[in-house]
């Protein structure tokens, strides 16, 4: 890890960070919900839109950049101001990279916003040059929640475990004040996911729903969720109305509320390409009912083969989330 990164990063928020260390103490930003149903993410003490913008390939296909900054202005004028993005989210077709977009918005309204980023380096001086190149890209001086992207396997956890590394960067971060809380996410496997719950103090997982292949028994909802509710975790889903692409007659909406009816979970991440989806995540939150435990099995039940599906990409090991096309 090279020390003038590290004094790089000190040096960013020296201005800011006054307020950063009130910000870590009063939990808050100047946030508005506009009466859509939050949440508490887990023992942050920071409420939250249960539904979180997602800004990755679905945000990053949009073409027309004055339609991608309206989509992001029109999300946090009604209330969703829970944006999560990565440092490799891009489009490389398009020349589209998801941090530069919302630091067009940020720049001028970032106390409106809970800005959660993702690392995918493992390498500490790549890592180190991720949190320079996000801080830089979106015209912040500190991030809401920094993760550890894409955890997969138990040879990535030795990797993030090394002496110096990424485990210990992200956790050096929140001390210094780079970040208010630290997480990580994961598609694949729980044995890794449960690791990084119950042996560290993170604030946030990110978690795709129990998608798993057969031949491995990959069960996250079952084996990860209950642990990392039990300490205290915000946890947060992703994928969650992936199913449709097996099953077509599965509505969205329907998907969306089981995802946000699971007990375990505080909210849900949803890709985002245009405002009439964030119309419509708006009237569920607005009118959002969890569903009964009848209604749940029925839809579980419809839900079990694509759980059990082995043939989609993103639910393997070597799946590489960002820089698309």
């Amino acid at each position: 890890m090279e020390i003038s990164r590290r004094k790089f990063i000190k040096g960013t928020v020296a201005i800011g960070v006054t307020l950063a260390n009130s910000q870590l103490l009063s939990g808050c930003g100047t946030y508005n919900s506009h009466d859509l149903a939050t949440m508490e993410l887990g023992k942050t003490g920071v409420k939250l839109p249960r539904i979180a913008l997602g800004l990755g390939s679905r945000f990053c296909a949009i073409e027309k950049e004055d339609e991608a900054l309206d989509v992001l202005t029109y999300a946090l004028d009604n209330g969703l101001y829970y944006w999560d993005t990565a440092n490799n989210y891009q489009n490389n077709k398009l020349g589209v990279i998801s941090e530069e977009r919302i630091g067009k918005i940020l720049k001028d309204r970032r106390s409106e916003v809970f800005i959660s980023t993702k690392i995918s380096a493992r390498e500490p001086d790549q890592a180190m040059k991720q949190i320079e190149e996000s801080l830089d890209r979106m015209q912040i001086t500190q991030f809401d929640m920094l993760k550890i992207h894409g955890v997969k396997d138990v040879e990535d956890v030795d990797a993030i475990e090394k002496k110096d590394g990424v485990l210990e960067i992200v956790h050096k971060m929140k001390e210094e004040g780079v970040t208010r809380f630290i997480g990580f996410s994961g598609h694949t496997d729980p044995v890794a996911l449960k690791h990084f719950a119950e042996n560290y103090n993170f604030d946030s997982m990110l978690m795709a729903l129990n998608h798993y292949n057969p031949q491995n028994g990959y069960k996250r909802q079952e084996e990860v969720l209950p642990v990392a509710h039990a300490k205290g975790m915000g946890v947060m889903l992703m994928k969650v109305i992936r199913p449709r692409e097996k099953d077509a007659s599965l509505q969205p909406k329907d998907l969306i509320r089981y995802a946000l009816s699971i007990k375990e979970a505080d909210g849900i991440v949803l890709g985002t390409d245009s405002k009439e989806v964030v119309k419509s995540n708006l009237e569920i939150l607005k009118n959002f009912k969890p569903m009964e435990a009848a209604e749940m099995d029925k839809l579980s039940m419809r839900l079990s083969p694509f759980y059990q599906h082995d043939g989609l990409p993103w639910m393997e090991n070597k799946y590489q989330d960002g820089n698309w096309a």
